[in-house]
């Protein structure tokens, strides 16, 4: 326990003697909780590096990050690590949608979603879930990709990676990411011998950030997978028809 507040008193510490962000504790917190993009939430819930990382993240100034690669994977460590405080604060629970207020479907139209709830206190202001993903990350850096780095705790979502995003290496992490998601038969499917693709709900929900009409959002999907897809995609695109795939709204829970 000594040892746990030693490293938390001088990670909070450190950005006071710093220029840039450090995300390090938070790949650890990653390591050691996340298996294959399930989190391990009951033991998340009683790692004090958590709160830690949250109290670091809380006490940076965003507007003084140096350039747009520092500031797209501050926010969206900010939305990783915010979601898992909603869940380990709230846990146990099955499915992220227990925490909206007067559930699902009424949470959705008098925004009183768990993604509306201010909870997120960034340099002295209050952000919600809704706001980091769409005030900001979207309409400020319009990088689609970040789409299959945030992750919304559940099945369907993209995998929680291993690691926080860094400036060094956020193209390379963004990239991997998609690659991941587009290949991953349980959040998109594509037959090539009959052409349909079962893409993710979230392209439909997000389509115009990536691009205008249902072709070119396949298009931008095709240029994740594998060379023949995306030749048959590109030369046959007005034979391909395109359905999507159902969301599953279960927790990440590596119980499960």
């Amino acid at each position: 326990m000594k040892n746990i507040l030693f490293v938390s008193l001088f990670f909070l510490s450190s950005y006071a003697f710093s220029q840039s962000i450090d995300h390090s504790l938070f790949t650890q917190i990653l390591k050691d909780h996340n298996y294959n993009g399930m989190v391990d939430y009951k033991k998340l819930q009683i790692d004090e590096r958590l709160k830690t990382y949250l109290e670091y993240l809380s006490n940076v100034n965003p507007h003084n990050l140096k350039n747009n690669s520092e500031k797209i994977a501050y926010w969206i460590n900010v939305y990783n690590a915010f979601t898992l405080k909603a869940i380990v604060d709230n846990y146990p629970i099955e499915s992220i949608n227990d925490l909206h207020t007067g559930g699902r479907i009424f949470g959705h139209i008098f925004s009183t979603t768990v993604w509306d709830d201010e909870f997120i206190i960034i340099n002295g202001k209050e952000y919600s879930l809704n706001d980091v993903e769409h005030k900001i990350l979207r309409k400020e850096f319009k990088e689609p990709r970040i789409h299959f780095a945030i992750v919304c705790a559940s099945i369907s979502c993209p995998k929680l990676r291993y690691e926080a995003y860094t400036a060094e290496n956020l193209e390379d992490q963004l990239q991997d990411q998609a690659i991941q998601f587009f290949n991953d038969e349980t959040k998109n499917k594509f037959d090539k011998k009959n052409r349909v693709a079962e893409l993710s709900k979230i392209l439909d929900w997000f389509s115009e950030d990536f691009g205008k009409n249902e072709e070119e959002v396949l298009l931008f999907a095709s240029k994740f997978l594998t060379k023949d897809l995306q030749k048959d995609i590109a030369e046959n695109i007005d034979k391909w028809e395109i359905d999507y795939l159902s969301y599953n709204w279960d927790l990440n829970d590596h119980k499960n």
